[in-house]
């Protein structure tokens, strides 16, 4: 038996907070905050899911769909009015003809006559690495935005008189751009595979293609991986005219 001063005193002892519990009562306070903190973020939900990403994927496709009908009403709009325009506007042939000039100039009136059509595409699904070359990334198997712009740009240096991506025809401000491996152009959505087609002396644009550095290097990748890569020859094509806004969102015309 121990005696007295071994023995724990009456009601009136102090109580020794030792380390080992007071971190014990941290942990729990911090599991309660981030249960607490879940439970208001995922309100009701499953948060560990890819519901969010799905949703945004359906708005852009609903958005693209809602802006191509847009497209659509404008365009059918812009018809009247250049008809009414055409009819009552009491100008000179000469100034109807510069009028034109200016329209074919912009990207804005149909525009036809021979050219041809540069299709890319992403890679089988199940490629492989021809004799030779590494074994491919992800992203060797995948048409990139580079892409797409080094065929653009090679067409407007072969003197492309106009280009349609897809459906749509390109002017000064669009802008060819890709997020993940979709494209999205003046506000509409597009997956691979892609075509480009332009108007213009078809020796020349397939010259400006065949010299072009960056397409060169795509070239390797269509031979090491089978990247997509066709040229179709038009006797006659017809481009529509772009039909969208051609207001400047963020940029000023310069005085």
């Amino acid at each position: 038996m121990s005696n007295s001063a071994d023995t724990p005193s009456g009601p009136g002892r102090t109580t020794r907070w030792r380390p080992v519990r007071v971190l014990t009562l941290a942990v729990f306070a911090l599991a309660g905050l981030i249960f607490v903190t879940s439970f208001n973020t995922a309100k009701g939900t499953n948060i560990r899911t890819d519901a969010s990403l799905l949703r945004l994927s359906d708005l852009i496709e609903e958005r693209s769909h809602k802006n191509a009908g847009l497209d659509e009403s404008t365009s059918a709009l812009r018809t009247q009015v250049d008809a009414l325009a055409a009819r009552d506007d009491g100008s000179t042939r000469a100034e109807d003809e510069k009028l034109a000039a200016l329209e074919a100039s912009a990207g804005t009136s149909e525009l036809s006559g021979a050219g041809l059509t540069v299709t890319l595409n992403d890679a089988p699904p199940n490629a492989r690495a021809a004799p030779g070359y590494p074994e491919p990334q992800a992203n060797d198997l995948v048409i990139h935005q580079q892409d797409l712009q080094a065929v653009v740009n090679a067409l407007w240096h072969g003197g492309a008189q106009g280009i349609r991506v897809m459906d749509q025809r390109l002017i000064s401000t669009s802008a060819v751009r890709c997020v993940g491996n979709t494209l999205i152009l003046q506000g509409r959505v597009y997956s691979p595979p892609y075509k480009i087609t332009a108007v213009g002396d078809r020796d020349a644009l397939t010259k400006a293609l065949a010299d072009s550095p960056a397409l060169q290097n795509y070239q390797l990748y269509v031979k090491a991986y089978g990247l997509g890569w066709k040229v179709d020859e038009h006797k006659k094509v017809t481009l529509p005219g772009y039909s969208g806004t051609v207001d400047l969102h963020y940029a000023q015309p310069a005085g």
